[in-house]
């Protein structure tokens, strides 16, 4: 079949179209970015062809000289990367080139807010740095062959950024990728080769893989000669040069590199280890979080190297889950080359090393914490919920994560709140840390379980993430205080002395509830309450609602059942404030059908104090306005 027959024209998805019309609109504050960003995708194209040519090596076909090449043609206005790496083919380039995942579009699309400053800090955040070409170039030609495939089954890509673009079977007899930009005219000097060659050693310059251009004459003698291919990187991996030696702008642009990220990284950490098991990591903690960041499913982790030779990317074994935020690069020294997914999930060795990089970013954190906690404010405001699901993930470093965790209290409406500043803020005689689970900030600083902590001044946690409760159902104690829900199983707080509390306050309350009045709710109220009984939680609302201690909470429950998960619902405990009129309006009154229209709306407000949901609100609506309308009576 002639390769003209396998041409075609398809068009972009409609979301893909959108992401190239922000880019062409020049998202990017830096237009020399995308030279960073094609060299980089260059750079990863040969890593992995070094990779699949340890077990297959007729992939090198011969040509075991890897790098990557950039050359000008000022005749024809045209800038061009090559490399010879693991190349596409042509079920590659409609999966990688011609389209982009929709998830991730879409989330990139709706982050869009007009500033062109903040906006072009997400296109690496959502991996369409290869559109960058389209900042400098109003068409752009892909040619590649993936290594292993015959010359006749090369791939050319072609699109001038608008609503489609053609594929078609070529001839090619190198394999690897060259990426063709034609240059807009008002965008001719990046056809300069001293542009490109600063453009490179500001942004490339650490990338192992040796980028060449044709050398330039110098003087009479040189422009007699041929020109020839020269190296204009430096091509040490920096990871495993000297601390003292690398600036802190190298650092950044080598974590721009590897993350494709337009941000600065939050801060890094770089370490040797020597022993029994050598490697060396350089790790970062990004400034934002990815879109994917709670997809789970989504590969995530650092770049894995044995004795700088690529063998993984995102390698998840390297760092837990809960930690997938990181960034970064690990090389190790006596790993087998041949090291594959499986061996990684058996690996002792690659174990040692995961614990290191644990060991290394909680110490990172810790010390920025203490030290830098406007920093860590925004570390946390990033990614404070993932590192919620440390304590069920990672039992060895519990009480470690713990001490970094950060919660809004009664004392402090943002997350701010250390647990170690909420046990230095404790009252005499207090023994457990208090929190309360609710869907809302406002929800949980006005629940009605927090009336009598708010009259004595004990301070109480409010936990609103749905991960709140995953987190809670793992974390029992820190530094031998354990937690208590105040919202859950019977309440003492007699032991803490405050300004206010006497011994005959605490007592008092189950003295003055009347057993006929409990009697009389349980008849009404039936099984949906587990017991009733006087509360010491309340000093203002009438009544509120609590589960046992060991019962699933109300709020995971609500939980549970939003995500489409059966949860067996707890029934609850009707706690009743033995002063309030309304409790004492229930006591003296006599019409049995009034008494029960009063103590089902009692219980429905309680319910809904707590977030929870009526069965039946129009019911509901009925007894209220019936009790309403008898007020004028």
């Amino acid at each position: 079949m002639s390769v003209e027959a396998h041409k075609e024209t398809m068009a972009f998805k409609a979301e893909v179209s959108q992401v190239l019309d922000l880019v062409i609109r020049s998202l990017y504050s830096n237009k020399e970015i995308f030279l960073r960003e094609l060299v980089s995708n260059a750079s990863d194209a040969i890593e992995k062809l070094r990779f699949e040519s340890l077990t297959d090596e007729s992939l090198l076909e011969g040509d075991g000289e890897l790098r990557v090449r950039v050359s000008v043609d000022k005749d024809a206005g045209t800038l061009t990367i090559s490399d010879n790496g693991i190349g596409m083919s042509r079920e590659e380039v409609g999966d990688t080139i011609g389209s982009i995942a929709s998830s991730g579009t879409r989330k990139f699309l709706e982050a869009m807010t007009g500033d062109a400053a903040t906006d072009s800090q997400l296109i690496g955040q959502f991996g369409v740095g290869f559109y960058s070409a389209f900042i400098v170039a109003d068409k752009v030609t892909l040619v590649t062959r993936r290594a292993g495939l015959p010359s006749n089954q090369g791939v050319r890509w072609e699109s001038t950024g608008g609503g489609d673009y053609t594929v078609e079977t070529v001839e090619k007899a190198g394999r690897g990728t060259d990426v063709i930009l034609h240059l807009k005219d008002d965008e001719k000097e990046f056809l300069e080769p001293w542009r490109i060659r600063s453009i490179i050693t500001k942004f490339s310059d650490h990338i192992a893989v040796p980028i060449e251009m044709l050398s330039e004459p110098t003087g009479e003698d040189d422009e007699k000669k041929e020109p020839e291919w020269e190296q204009i990187n430096k091509g040490t991996a920096l990871w495993q040069r000297n601390r003292a030696e690398i600036s802190d702008e190298e650092y950044k642009d080598f974590y721009k590199t590897i993350s494709h990220d337009f941000e600065e990284p939050l801060a890094w950490v770089h370490n040797r280890v020597e022993g029994t098991n050598e490697y060396t990591s350089l790790l970062y903690i990004p400034k934002n979080a990815p879109f994917d960041l709670w997809d789970r499913d989504q590969k995530h982790g650092v770049k894995l190297y044995v004795r700088r030779v690529f063998i993984m990317d995102e390698a998840d074994k390297l760092m837990p889950m809960y930690l997938r935020f990181v960034k970064g690069v690990v090389d190790a020294d006596d790993l087998p080359l041949n090291v594959s997914r499986e061996i990684l999930q058996h690996n002792r060795k690659i174990d040692a090393i995961r614990t290191g990089n644990v060991k290394r970013i909680l110490g990172l954190l810790e010390k920025m914490a203490k030290d830098e906690p406007g920093k860590y404010a925004d570390f946390w405001k990033a990614f404070g919920r993932v590192m919620k699901e440390g304590p069920a993930e990672d039992f060895a470093n519990k009480e470690k994560i713990a001490g970094l965790l950060r919660f809004a209290s009664t004392q402090s409406d943002d997350e701010s709140v250390s647990l170690d500043t909420y046990i230095e803020r404790m009252k005499e005689g207090q023994e457990k840390i208090y929190y309360i689970t609710a869907d809302t900030l406002a929800a949980a600083k006005n629940s009605p379980h927090l009336e009598i902590f708010k009259k004595k001044g004990i301070e109480v946690l409010l936990l609103t993430d749905r991960v709140d409760e995953w987190l809670m159902s793992h974390l029992t104690e820190y530094k031998e205080k354990a937690f208590q829900n105040v919202a859950k199983g019977e309440l003492d707080l007699s032991a803490i002395k405050t300004k206010d509390s006497t011994d005959e306050e605490e007592s008092k309350a189950e003295a003055m509830l009347d057993e006929k009045l409990i009697a009389r709710l349980k008849k009404v109220l039936g099984d949906t309450v587990k017991d009733i009984r006087a509360s010491e939680r309340l000093t203002d609302s009438p009544a509120c609602l609590v589960v046992e201690e060991q019962d699933m909470s109300s709020n995971l429950a609500r939980v549970l059942s939003q995500l489409g998960q059966d949860a067996p619902k707890p029934v609850p405990i009707m706690e009743l404030n033995a002063e309030h009129p309304l409790i004492q309006r229930l006591e003296s009154e006599a019409d049995e059908e009034r008494f029960a229209d009063l103590a089902k709306v009692l219980f429905d407000q309680a319910m809904l104090a707590e977030g929870g949901q009526l069965e039946d609100p129009a019911t509901f609506v009925h007894r209220l306005n019936k009790l309403m309308l008898s007020l004028t009576d």
